[in-house]
């Protein structure tokens, strides 16, 4: 629950639990990252941020007189959201999402904001490098590459050495880190497909 600084429910909160008690609907996981007078800004979960979605949600939005801008930002979910300010508009806006669809819950899935920022800026980086490079290559070929190396640089400069285990910790690395690395990517794609 959307709470203040002293563990109070806020008017967001109050809005959206009496409004969802008359809606059931089809859920998109949203979360509020911040509400100021006039302004509201929120962060769609990763599944749903691709265009469709995203322009649905907008059109919407766009078509109350009260609202004067909707901006979004597809590669971070961002839907910021201008209005006159007036407490029943934002209860009209809330009301409108939630017959949209959104969910309004913590998409971090139990992890903090901080790791989920690390998590969104590798992300970003590496998809800069992979168009850098002209899809060629990206970090989750590189980074489990690398260490491919390392572990037979090893090999070939101390030998197999297997009570010290150096190389093969590295060649494990290697290997899980290429797995894990390239089968989130395929379980995403696969969820994008279906729901298309």
């Amino acid at each position: 629950m959307l709470t203040n600084n002293h563990g109070n429910p806020t008017k967001i909160a109050k809005i959206i639990e009496q409004a969802s008690l008359n809606k059931l609907s089809r859920p998109i996981s949203t979360k509020i990252i911040s509400e100021t007078p006039g302004r509201l800004r929120l962060r769609i979960a990763r599944p749903y941020r691709h265009d469709r979605e995203m322009q649905r949600i907008t059109n919407v939005l766009k078509a109350q007189p009260e609202i004067s801008q909707v901006r979004t930002n597809i590669n971070y979910g961002s839907i910021i959201i201008n209005h006159d300010g007036d407490d029943e508009t934002l209860e009209k806006v809330l009301t409108t999402l939630l017959d949209l669809g959104v969910n309004f819950v913590d998409i971090t899935e139990g992890k903090s904001e901080a790791v989920t920022s690390i998590t969104s800026a590798f992300a970003d980086f590496n998809q800069q490098f992979e168009q850098a490079t002209n899809g060629e290559v990206d970090l989750r070929l590189l980074f489990p590459l690398g260490l491919t190396m390392l572990s037979m640089r090893q090999i070939w400069v101390k030998g197999l050495q297997l009570e010290i285990i150096p190389w093969y910790v590295l060649a494990w690395y290697a290997f899980d880190s290429f797995m894990k690395l390239n089968s989130t990517n395929q379980v995403q794609n696969s969820t994008y497909t279906q729901e298309n």
